[in-house]
């Protein structure tokens, strides 16, 4: 027999004695054949070290600084961004803006995802009356307009909220706004998807085990059935942080959302449109950054949801 001929025996041999594939294993061979995904990755790994990074270069004291005397400077090498209306630094307000606006997504999403997993567990689990019952009132929420209810609760309740100091920053209190209304509005459908994963999972006999040995609902719920739902609610938690980011852009740049001295990518917009011609650094650089975090998270969302797919033949 030649070696050729011998070839298909071998790798048969070596694929029968090579070690079991671990889910993570698994996970990341399917995750990293996603070119965009990856791409994604590095772009959000990326932005999140310039936003986060450039703080050890460049103080938030700076980037609050006004000098009208230097007031839409085009990019230079002093300001490589430019500077906006009253002569601020646009390269130091993008990194702690990026900050902000990164927190609000990421804190909205959690929000978002506690909520829906709480709603959509119970009414998928225990079904009937309960289920009838959440599922009304999440469709509710799902015919209330989400934009215009966050620029009305963010109008509303903005300017009463004092100033607030985490980790040395001095936010305005209409972060706080934001991140709530965003997460309050968001999970519907979240809700739904957990729902439709508990009805169908809590069908399988390992369930149905679970419950013959008297095991509590609330161990089944959090211990059995969440872990083997868990797949969708990652891709839906991942999409929830691009959605409040843009959520928060568009309301700040109505001029409705976070308010200063607390500088996000969205309310950095808010004037940049009368300049749009004449000082084009002032919309460029923030909506680039938004556009590059929300197209990034799309794609690792993409990524996870083919990755994490238990239907997936893919290896």
């Amino acid at each position: 027999m030649t070696i050729s001929e011998d070839l298909p025996n071998q790798l048969l041999v070596a694929e029968v004695e090579a070690p079991p594939l671990t889910l993570a294993n698994l996970t990341w061979r399917r995750f990293r054949r996603h070119k965009m995904a990856i791409f994604g990755a590095v772009v959000l790994v990326l932005l999140t070290l310039y936003s986060f990074g450039g703080a050890f270069f460049f103080t938030e004291k700076y980037s609050n600084f006004t000098n009208t005397k230097e007031r839409l400077q085009p990019p230079s090498a002093a300001h490589p961004f430019g500077t906006d209306t009253v002569g601020r630094d646009i390269l130091a307000r993008t990194i702690y803006g990026g900050q902000i606006s990164i927190a609000i997504g990421i804190t909205a999403a959690f929000v978002e995802v506690m909520i829906g997993i709480l709603i959509g567990a119970l009414a998928g689990y225990f079904g009937g009356r309960i289920d009838s019952i959440l599922m009304r009132f999440t469709e509710a929420m799902l015919n209330m307009p989400q934009l215009l209810l966050l620029i009305v609760m963010s109008k509303f309740f903005s300017g009463q909220l004092p100033n607030i100091n985490i980790l040395g920053r001095t936010l305005s209190g209409s972060v706080v706004v934001i991140v709530f209304i965003i997460g309050l509005t968001s999970w519907p459908y979240l809700a739904r998807i957990v729902r439709a994963e508990f009805l169908s999972i809590k069908e399988r006999e390992f369930i149905l085990a679970a419950r013959a040995t008297g095991t509590p609902s609330w161990e089944i719920i959090f211990k059995h059935i969440l872990p083997n739902s868990i797949a969708p609610i990652v891709v839906s938690a991942t999409l929830g942080v691009a959605g409040a980011i843009s959520l928060e852009a568009y309301v700040s740049f109505l001029g409705m959302g976070v308010r200063a001295p607390t500088a996000t990518w969205g309310n950095m917009l808010e004037n940049a449109y009368r300049y749009i011609e004449s000082a084009y650094w002032l919309w460029l650089f923030p909506g680039l950054l938004i556009v590059l975090i929300t197209i990034s998270i799309n794609f690792l969302g993409d990524g996870l949801r083919d990755a994490l797919d238990p239907r997936s033949r893919t290896v």
